[in-house]
């Protein structure tokens, strides 16, 4: 049975082993309903915005830039394995700034994070990515927590 409730899923992935329940949640989604996913990983330039460029930030962001590569690729050998088609997005910017952006100007009907389930202070100091798309989105947001 196909719905026409999703046609666009965005799953966004850091590449942790925190993400992979977020992931499988997305492709199930996706094949049930016939939708394409948008495998989307940002590079968090954010950080290096205050560090002066250099061969050390350059060689940090093309380990970042790999990681990310690495990770949209595993959403997409994963998605087509279930039949699901998989477009991978590799953005940089402010993680969060970028998911939401990104779906609202593709139509999204979904975006689909995972999150480490963090509580009391170090959510407090640190925030969460997937609590400010939460806040942020205008397309519905599915949070998944990981199973630790």
């Amino acid at each position: 049975m196909i719905s026409e409730l999703y046609r666009n899923i965005v799953i966004a992935t850091d590449g942790s082993e925190n993400s992979q329940r977020a992931i499988s949640q997305g492709i199930e989604i996706a094949k049930l309903s016939g939708a394409t996913v948008h495998a989307l990983y940002v590079v968090d330039s954010t950080s290096f915005s205050s560090i002066p460029m250099d061969a050390g930030w350059e060689a940090m962001y093309e380990i970042l830039r790999g990681e990310g590569e690495k990770a949209i690729s595993e959403v997409k050998e994963r998605g087509e394995a279930s039949g699901v088609e998989v477009r991978e997005v590799l953005l940089e910017g402010h993680p969060s700034n970028e998911i939401i952006n990104f779906a609202e100007k593709n139509n999204a009907d979904l975006i689909v994070v995972g999150t480490l389930g963090k509580t009391g202070l170090d959510r407090f100091l640190m925030g969460s990515v997937a609590e400010k798309i939460v806040r942020g989105s205008k397309v519905p947001v599915l949070v998944v927590r990981s199973e630790k």
